[in-house]
């Protein structure tokens, strides 16, 4: 059976094309964020640091040699996180600019990006719930050379027990993207694909330029 919520701002039931969905559409959501959030540049100030945190640390990527593992693997993970993180912000609060930018895509890079989304979010859940990002990282193919050669390691189905058949079922979708897009491909070319795509999203996302978030900075 399809999961089907029911929207908090209309009530009309609906099927979630992400996980966390709460809306059946965009505008109920930019109604429900009208009535309920007061003041856009309090959603819009966290966006832009996030971004510019995001690609300090993807470029810092580009820089890190094999010679400090445990530094370049602490920079992966830090990676990790604010690329998720600014995907994240994106979907909740402002999802027309993010799903513009996936339209504008041909299927097969359509198809590309959501699951280098998807299986970013997989290794998230997973250094969340206190695995090493390590353990998803090969670092045997480049020697001392930069860690942007480095590869995803396929990795073993994960253990589910603690969640239900919803959040099992999402898992299963990140943890199969993931085997799809990331094991095998390097760390140079996720994190690329992902960030040039989110700089995009956030290029057309008008509230970047509300007047009260220019203010703040």
């Amino acid at each position: 059976m399809a999961d089907t919520r029911t929207c908090e701002q209309c009530g009309t039931s609906f099927v979630p094309r992400r996980e966390h969905a709460r809306f059946c559409s965009p505008a109920c959501r930019a109604a429900w964020n009208d009535e309920h959030t007061g003041d856009l540049g309090a959603r819009t100030s966290p966006l832009q640091w996030s971004i510019t945190a995001m690609n300090d640390t993807t470029q810092r990527i580009s820089q890190e040699t094999a010679s400090h593992q445990a530094q370049a693997f602490a920079v992966i993970g830090e990676a990790v996180w604010w690329v998720t993180i600014v995907d994240a912000t994106l979907v909740r609060h402002h999802l027309d600019a993010y799903d513009t930018v996936i339209a504008g895509q041909a299927p097969a890079d359509r198809q590309l990006t959501e699951q280098t989304m998807a299986g970013l979010r997989f290794v998230r859940n997973q250094i969340g719930n206190e695995a090493d990002v390590a353990e998803f990282v090969d670092p045997s193919e480049t020697g001392p050379g930069p860690i942007t050669g480095w590869t995803w390691k396929p990795m073993p189905a994960p253990k589910l027990s603690s969640l239900g058949s919803r959040g099992r079922t999402w898992e299963m979708t990140r943890y199969r993207a993931y085997q799809t897009r990331l094991a095998g491909h390097t760390i140079g070319e996720t994190f690329t694909r992902a960030a040039e795509f989110l700089n995009q999203a956030v290029a057309d996302t008008p509230a970047l330029t509300h007047p009260t978030a220019e203010a703040r900075h």
